[in-house]
């Protein structure tokens, strides 16, 4: 791709994140949403092979049917309370609708399975973009609306994507559907989290990130593709490999580990729902 393109695309995409977290009305959250969108489709399309075309096509309906629920959402907040204001979605069924659109454009399950999909179709630097800077515009709205979003919801979609995250991610050999589910059991705990508290969302996500962002480059440094390819790389780069190994026991949630400390607090948060706190426990040994 021209380096100038591809400098105005990313300028594009950083800009529309910006927009979307500094916005309280939600046409211009949609709209930094909706570039954020227009900007990663070229970046995916880019290999030019039928599997990028694929995953573009499905990575660009399910986002526009997730902004045209955004804005269908919205409208009926402002028809009900006559404000534009994020901050103020007061009405349930509102509040219900826009968090299974950012749902939907987070690849939560049981909206999950379109990610496994575009992630696989996409090359190992777009498919960081996706699982890391895509995620934030979204997760952001959900925190500006957190004094009216429904708990139970959160909870539930939570518990759901941690169980198929961890669950799914048993069979795959492809690396790139294994770094899928992991994202959907991570954004599984961050929902969690947000029922609970603010400021451990934040840390959760922001570790996610680190984790995610060390392991893709790891991946990108030795060009693997499948598990088996992990095993080849072993002589020719050894201290890179036990680093991805041990990136990799982290975003499990291994104790000794950083990708544990988010799981703990979490936990800790969770002790007055000992079943729920099980559940998600048991959801992400799997992964490990």
């Amino acid at each position: 791709m021209n380096p100038l393109l591809l400098a105005l695309l990313i300028t594009s995409s950083t800009t529309s994140t910006i927009i979307t977290m500094s916005s309280n009305h939600w046409l211009l959250a949609w709209l930094g949403l909706e570039l954020n969108t227009l900007s990663i489709l070229p970046i995916i399309m880019k290999p030019a092979h039928p599997r990028a075309t694929e995953a573009t096509t499905k990575y660009f309906l399910i986002q526009t049917i997730a902004a045209a629920l955004i804005l269908c959402a919205t409208t009926l907040n402002v028809w009900q309370t006559g404000q534009w204001a994020i901050l103020h979605t007061p009405n349930p069924i509102t509040t219900l609708f826009l968090t299974m659109a950012i749902a939907l454009k987070l690849g939560l399950a049981p909206m999950h399975l379109w990610y496994p999909d575009v992630l696989q179709g996409s090359t190992l630097p777009t498919a960081l973009i996706i699982s890391t800077w895509q995620k934030i515009a979204p997760l952001t709205l959900l925190m500006m609306m957190h004094n009216h979003l429904n708990t139970s919801t959160l909870t539930a979609l939570g518990l759901i994507s941690a169980l198929v995250g961890g669950w799914t991610g048993l069979n795959q050999t492809q690396v790139r559907k294994i770094m899928a589910f992991s994202t959907i059991s991570h954004m599984g705990w961050l929902m969690v989290a947000l029922s609970l508290n603010q400021e451990l969302t934040t840390l959760t996500m922001t570790l996610y990130i680190m984790m995610t962002t060390t392991l893709f480059f790891s991946l990108m440094t030795t060009t693997t593709k499948t598990i088996t390819d992990m095993g080849t790389a072993w002589p020719s780069s050894p201290t890179l490999m036990t680093m991805t190994m041990l990136t990799l026991m982290s975003l499990g949630g291994l104790p000794p580990l950083t990708g544990f400390l988010p799981k703990w607090l979490i936990m800790k948060e969770l002790t007055h729902a000992p079943a729920l706190s099980t559940l998600m426990l048991l959801a992400s040994l799997p992964s490990l």
